[in-house]
């Protein structure tokens, strides 16, 4: 079902959400984009919203975001890491942290982000667990060919705390109509579930458009996320190859950037591709302002959602997307109105949309325009947080 179709419990005093994360900013992630902008969304929209997530690097020690001076920010907790294991965080001191929090804080709700290891000791906490659940699926565990220890893992360990998990909650909040028809995890759970789509805040809007050295006659091509298989860049890179008045930025890190540099050069086109590695935010907008089109060449249900064709959305840019079954992405872009929608995988399929783009700088332009009004009526945080909010105020006894 839908958010906004029953009305809404009004309470008499301030609503606490805690909301429990894999990372938060600066770590780089289009879960970590929307946590910020919504917590800092719900604080204008009078909630208090505090947050328990991972420190980015390995330490022994938890620490806690000061506020500068005169600045009103969410309080965030980032719970020390000691290892890293198939992309899970390794915390001891989450469920210490958590402990803590419930205690000091006294929410009137746990609004937990999944996938996220850390999040099944709130099953083991008593104080956890006298309070109302909401859980938000940004995406399944991936479960793909490269890794069958994921797998097993999954299978024996995860998967049943994850059914407890999603037992126990309240409301399930989906990103996407398409991906809550696709999500094997939560096929048995449909009856409490709700979509919401993700949203993201302003400043994706304020970045200025700065003059670079690449000739009017090259049409930019943008591209950000991990560098790892599932992100498709490796099907990009071949299809530029046939795409000679063209370049591309590509901001990520991750460990196939070898691989990636590696296949510029045989292609030929190392000349007209970039890899900048990770990038401050300021520096990613800059060059997110400077380009043509976003493009989004993933090829697995990993990438659930695409919270950065938002991001290009918000600036007006064109996008490419992969029609991944089961993903938001080929949602959130309406093909041949905001983008274009491509086969995953399909490097001769991409190459003539890109070259169909460089052709034609009309069509880019329209489908820039579009997407705009796309984000300003449908994906803005503002609109996302007033669902969240409302499925708080049905959550919480008044």
């Amino acid at each position: 079902m839908q958010a906004g179709v029953t009305s809404e419990p009004q309470l008499d005093r301030t609503l606490r959400a805690l909301h429990l994360g894999k990372y938060y900013p600066p770590h780089h992630g289009g879960m970590e984009t929307y946590l910020r902008d919504l917590l800092v969304a719900l604080g204008e929209l009078g909630v208090r919203c505090t947050a328990l997530v991972h420190r980015s690097e390995r330490s022994l020690r938890s620490t806690e975001d000061t506020n500068i001076a005169g600045e009103e920010r969410p309080r965030i907790v980032r719970a020390a890491v000691w290892a890293t294991v198939l992309f899970a965080p390794l915390s001891p001191a989450f469920p210490l942290q958590l402990a803590k929090m419930v205690k000091d804080e006294q929410p009137d709700l746990l609004h937990i982000h999944m996938p996220n290891l850390s999040a099944f000791w709130a099953l083991l906490l008593p104080s956890a667990r006298k309070l109302p659940w909401v859980i938000h699926w940004h995406a399944d565990v991936p479960l793909t060919d490269h890794s069958a220890a994921l797998r097993l893992i999954y299978r024996f360990f995860y998967r049943p705390l994850e059914r407890r998990l999603l037992r126990r909650a309240d409301v399930i909040v989906a990103t996407s109509p398409p991906y809550l028809e696709s999500s094997p995890a939560l096929q048995q759970f449909r009856d409490k579930a709700v979509v919401v789509p993700l949203g993201l805040g302003a400043q994706a809007q304020n970045a200025s458009r700065e003059s670079n050295a690449i000739t009017p006659s090259s049409l930019r091509f943008i591209a950000i996320g991990r560098l790892t298989y599932y992100k498709g860049f490796s099907v990009l890179l071949q299809a530029l190859a046939d795409c000679p008045d063209t370049t591309l930025d590509l901001i990520g890190e991750g460990s196939e950037r070898a691989a990636l540099e590696h296949l510029a050069t045989t292609m030929g086109i190392s000349h007209r591709v970039t890899l900048h590695g990770a990038l401050p935010d300021p520096n990613m907008q800059a060059l997110l302002a400077n380009a043509d089109v976003m493009c989004l060449p993933s090829i697995e249900r990993t990438e659930a959602f695409g919270m950065v064709l938002l991001e290009a959305m918000a600036q007006g840019k064109a996008c490419v997307a992969t029609a991944v079954p089961g993903t938001g992405m080929a949602w959130v872009v309406k093909h041949g109105e905001t983008g274009l929608i491509v086969p995953p995988n399909d490097v001769g399929a991409l190459a003539a949309t890109l070259s169909r783009l460089a052709a034609d700088r009309s069509l880019v332009h329209r489908l820039g325009a579009a997407g705009k009004m796309r984000f300003v009526e449908k994906f803005q945080i503002e609109r996302s947080a007033k669902g969240i909010l409302q499925i708080y105020r049905q959550s919480v006894p008044s």
